[in-house]
């Protein structure tokens, strides 16, 4: 763990890669970007479903693109250095 105990706790959004398994989606300033509460993960979420969906209508999507999603939410605790680790131990720090 990169520090003792972590500083505070929150949801992060992940999305599941065929070689890397679960990994954060979502980063800010280079580090994956915690939500306070997972309703505000849910929102983010539901958002970019519904430019999605405003892209199928426009033409600029296909159906299936725009109805389906990948990324799911997963409580984190967040650590001094800006890393943060899920439940299972996975950290996920700056990206290089």
């Amino acid at each position: 763990m990169p520090s003792k105990k972590p500083i505070q706790s929150g949801y992060s959004i992940f999305r599941d890669y065929l070689f890397q398994g679960s990994v954060p989606a979502c980063y800010a300033n280079n580090f994956p970007f915690v939500f306070a509460t997972e309703l505000e993960a849910q929102h983010d979420i539901a958002d970019t479903q519904l430019t999605r969906i405003q892209e199928f209508l426009d033409g600029e999507r296909d159906f299936e693109d725009a109805i389906t999603t990948d990324e799911f939410i997963l409580p984190v605790e967040v650590w001094s250095d800006g890393c943060i680790s899920t439940e299972d131990g996975s950290v996920f720090g700056k990206l290089e």
